[in-house]
C-alpha cells in the first residue's frame, strides 16, 4: 500500500514501461560544458538510483548557432558521442532511462551568429537574430534530427524536443516573433510548420521504440501569444507526427510573469495542461512548482496530467522518488524555489548546485562518507550554516550537540518565513528539526554552552549568526523606529513606512509591509489576477487584457538607500525582476542617492542631491544590514579553544543561506 498511488503507477509508452509517473524535467547544470564525464554521469545516475521514472538532460546545442551560448554542449564528433555513453552507461547500471534534451535557442542564444523565424532582437539578449531563409530552415532540421540520431547512438532512451519558453520553435509558433510572409509564417498552420516537420522527421530517423517527447508549449505569457485554440491544433499535429509524449512549458523566458520562484504557487498551471486532457491520445506531463510527492499525488488524481515533471526537487534531494516509496516523504529534502544556486548559477556561466542540497552537481567532489575516527562535536547555532554543519556531522558518524539561546531551530530562516512568498521556509525549516532526531542530533534549546564545555570537545564549530548593523542615524532611539526583527516578530507598525535600506531584506520587510501579510501565493486566484494571468482560450498568449490587478498596499512604504544604483541590483540575477516588479505594483516609492541626517517625530530626515527633504512617515524600520555575532568565537580563540566559525558568524553578506549551508555542509564533511 503506498500513499501516492498515481505517483508511483507504471505508465506503459507502447515499446517501454516507466515505473512511475515522475519525469526529472530538463536543467541546465553546466556540468556538460566541464568536459568531466564521470561527473556528469555521476550526477545523472545518483537520480537513477533515487527512484526517478525517466530524466531529461540539459539542452543539448544541435548546431553551434542554436547554442545557448558560445561553446555549449551537443553531439557534434564521435567523441562527444562516446562521452555521452559514459552517462547513459551508468545510468542504465543504476536502473535508470534518460532522454536528451535538443534545445535549439534560436534569438535566446547569446552570439552574433544566432538565428531565428524574423530578426527581433530579444529583450534578453543583445544580438538581434539573422532572419532565415529556405535554406537556412533546412539546415536547422536537419541538425536536430542529426542531433536525435546520434543521441540514439550514444545511448539515449528518447530525445525530448525543446518548442516552449520561447526558444527556437516557439519563436516560429507566435505572432510575438514570427512576422514572416512565406511558406512558415502568417496563418497558423504555416506558422507550426517547422515543429510539425521537425518531430516528423526526427520520428522517421530514430524508429518506432524510442522516447521522443515535445516540449509544448500550452501559455506563452507574451504579448500575441499562440491562442488556445492554435495549441489545441499543434498538440495534435505533434501526435501524428510522431512524438510519445507532450510535456507542458509554461511562459516564455522574456515574458514578465513569474513562473518557477518560490512566490508562485504550488502547481501553478496545472490547470493550463489539465485543458489539453483529453484533446490528444498520448500522455501529458505537467510542470512548474511541483515540490513535493503530495502535490504530485494530487495533480495526477485530479486528472490535470498523466505525469508529473519535477527539475529542481531532483537538486534538492535524488532520492526524492525512492523516499515517496518507502513511506519516507517527511524525509525528502524540499526544493524551495529560491533559485539562488541553480538557475542564477546557470545565467551567471557557473555550474548550478542547490541551497538546500550543496552536493546536487558536486557529487564527485564534495563527498559524506563514513568516518574512522568519531569525535564528539559541539556546534553554536541552529541557524541554516550550524544546521547543515550538525546533520553533515551526525551523517558521518560524529556525536554531534547543537546549541541555541532561541527557544526554536532555524534562526534567521523564521524570519524568512513568514514573508509573504517565502512560505517554503517553513517546511525547510520543518525539514530540519526531521532530520536532526533522524540522525540522533542532541538538540538544547534556550540554552547556551559554557566556554568550559565547549574546551572539554573534540571540535567546537560556532554558527552564532548575525547582529543588526547600527546605521548610526540621529534619533533612531526613537520610538517610531523598529528593526527588521521587530517588524518581522509582529511588533505595530503605522500606515506611513520608511524602510532603510534597499538590499535583499529591505525588499522582503517592504514586502510584508504592503501586504499586511497576506499572501498571494496562498491563493492562486489572487495570484493569477496580482500577474494578469488569464484563460489562454479568454486572451492569446493568456495575457489578461487588462493586465496586472493587484491587490491595493495595506501601507505606504519608501524604500530608502545611499546608494545611487538601482534598488535591489544585488537581488537574485533570475528573481530580482519579482521582487522589484511586486512592489512597484504595491506603489512602493523608491528613493536613492542620500545621506540620513536624522529621525524625529515628523519622519526620517535625508540629504538628497545637496538638498534637505523629509520623508513624512509614521515608522521608520532600520534595514541597514548585519554584523556578524562572533563574541563567542573570539572568547573561545583567546582561550586557545580551536573553534571553526561559519556562516553568518563568519560573514554576514545579506544573510547568504546558499553560501552557509555549502559553508557548513563542507566543513563538516572535511572534520
Amino acid at each position: 500500500m503506498t500513499d501516492y498511488p498515481h505517483l508511483l503507477a507504471p505508465l506503459d509508452l507502447g515499446h517501454v514501461t516507466l515505473p512511475n509517473r515522475v519525469l526529472m524535467g530538463s536543467m541546465h547544470t553546466g556540468l556538460e560544458e566541464t568536459k568531466d564525464w564521470n561527473r556528469v554521469a555521476e550526477f545523472y545516475a545518483a537520480r537513477a538510483r533515487g527512484g526517478v521514472g525517466l530524466m531529461v538532460t540539459g539542452g543539448m546545442a544541435p548546431n553551434r548557432e542554436g547554442g545557448v551560448f558560445p561553446g555549449a554542449a551537443g553531439l557534434f564528433t564521435g567523441q562527444d558521442i562516446a562521452n555521452h555513453r559514459i552517462v547513459t552507461d551508468r545510468v542504465h547500471a543504476a536502473g535508470g532511462r534518460i532522454a536528451m534534451q535538443i534545445l535549439h535557442a534560436g534569438r535566446y542564444a547569446y552570439s552574433p551568429d544566432c538565428v531565428s523565424a524574423s530578426p527581433l532582437k530579444s529583450p534578453i539578449s543583445p544580438f538581434a537574430p539573422r532572419e532565415l531563409d529556405e535554406e537556412g530552415i533546412e539546415t536547422q532540421i536537419a541538425d536536430m534530427v542529426t542531433a536525435a540520431v546520434r543521441a540514439r547512438e550514444a545511448g539515449y532512451d528518447g530525445v525530448e524536443v525543446m518548442g516552449s519558453e520561447g526558444y527556437f520553435l516557439n519563436q516560429f509558433l507566435a505572432l510575438h516573433t514570427n512576422r514572416r510572409t512565406d511558406r512558415w509564417g502568417g496563418d497558423y498552420g504555416n506558422r507550426m510548420r517547422l515543429p510539425v516537420e521537425v518531430v516528423r522527421r526526427v520520428r522517421e530517423a530514430v524508429g518506432p521504440d524510442f522516447i521522443l517527447i515535445y516540449r509544448i508549449s500550452l501559455i506563452d505569457l507574451v504579448p500575441d501569444g499562440q491562442r488556445w485554440d492554435e495549441v489545441v491544433r499543434l498538440a495534435r499535429a505533434i501526435e501524428a507526427a510522431g512524438a510519445s509524449i507532450l510535456n507542458t512549458g509554461i511562459g516564455w523566458h522574456e515574458a514578465r510573469v513569474p513562473t518557477i520562484a518560490t512566490s508562485v504557487p504550488r502547481r501553478a498551471f496545472a490547470w493550463v495542461t489539465k485543458k489539453l486532457m483529453g484533446e490528444v491520445g498520448i500522455p501529458l506531463i505537467t510542470s512548474n512548482r511541483i515540490n513535493t510527492p503530495e502535490v504530485a499525488e494530487a495533480v495526477l488524481a485530479e486528472g490535470c496530467a498523466d505525469m508529473v515533471s519535477m527539475a529542481r526537487p531532483f537538486l534538492a534531494d535524488p532520492d526524492f522518488v525512492a523516499k515517496a516509496a518507502a513511506g519516507r516523504a517527511r524525509t525528502i529534502a524540499p526544493c524551495i524555489a529560491c533559485n539562488q544556486a541553480c538557475l542564477d548559477h546557470t545565467f551567471s556561466g557557473k555550474i548550478s548546485t542547490c541551497l538546500v542540497n550543496p552536493r546536487a552537481c558536486h557529487e564527485t567532489e564534495l563527498v559524506v562518507a563514513p568516518t574512522d575516527a568519531p569525535k564528539a562535536i559541539a556546534v553554536v547555532g541552529a541557524g541554516p550554516a550550524g544546521l547543515s554543519a550538525a546533520l553533515t556531522a551526525a551523517e558521518r558518524g560524529h556525536r554531534v550537540t547543537l546549541w541555541d539561546r532561541a527557544g526554536e531551530i532555524g534562526g534567521q530562516l523564521n524570519l524568512a518565513k513568514v514573508i509573504p512568498g517565502k512560505e517554503e521556509f517553513v517546511p525547510f525549516v520543518d525539514w530540519f528539526g526531521t532530520m536532526l532526531a533522524e540522525r540522533g542530533v542532541e538538540v538544547r534549546l534556550g540554552a547556551e554552552p559554557s566556554e568550559d564545555e565547549l574546551a572539554r570537545v573534540d571540535a567546537v564549530i560556532v554558527a552564532t549568526g548575525v547582529t543588526p548593523r547600527d546605521p548610526g542615524i540621529p534619533g533612531q532611539d526613537g520610538p517610531n523606529v523598529l528593526s527588521y526583527v521587530d517588524v518581522l516578530r509582529g511588533a505595530p507598525v503605522g500606515d506611513r513606512v520608511a524602510v532603510v535600506g534597499a538590499g535583499g531584506i529591505g525588499f522582503d520587510v517592504a514586502e510584508f509591509l504592503v501586504t499586511g501579510g497576506d499572501s498571494p501565493t496562498e491563493d492562486l486566484p489572487d495570484w493569477l489576477r496580482e500577474w494578469g494571468v488569464t484563460d489562454p482560450a479568454e486572451a492569446p498568449g493568456g495575457l489578461a487584457p487588462g493586465g496586472p490587478r493587484p491587490a491595493p498596499p495595506v501601507r505606504q512604504v519608501t524604500l530608502v538607500q545611499r546608494k545611487t544604483t538601482r534598488h535591489g541590483k544585488g537581488l537574485g540575477k533570475t528573481t530580482g525582476w519579482i521582487h522589484r516588479a511586486g512592489l512597484q505594483m504595491k506603489a512602493v516609492t523608491f528613493v536613492g542617492g542620500v545621506g540620513y541626517d536624522r529621525i524625529d517625530a515628523e519622519g526620517l530626515h535625508v540629504t538628497r542631491d545637496g538638498a534637505p527633504e523629509l520623508i513624512a512617515c509614521d515608522t521608520i524600520v532600520l534595514c541597514a544590514g548585519q554584523e556578524p555575532e562572533r563574541g563567542l568565537a573570539d572568547r573561545l580563540a583567546g582561550r586557545g579553544v580551536p573553534v571553526h566559525v561559519i556562516g553568518g558568524a563568519d560573514v554576514a553578506a545579506e544573510l547568504d543561506a546558499k553560501r552557509a549551508i555549502d559553508q557548513g555542509t563542507r566543513l563538516a564533511a572535511s572534520l
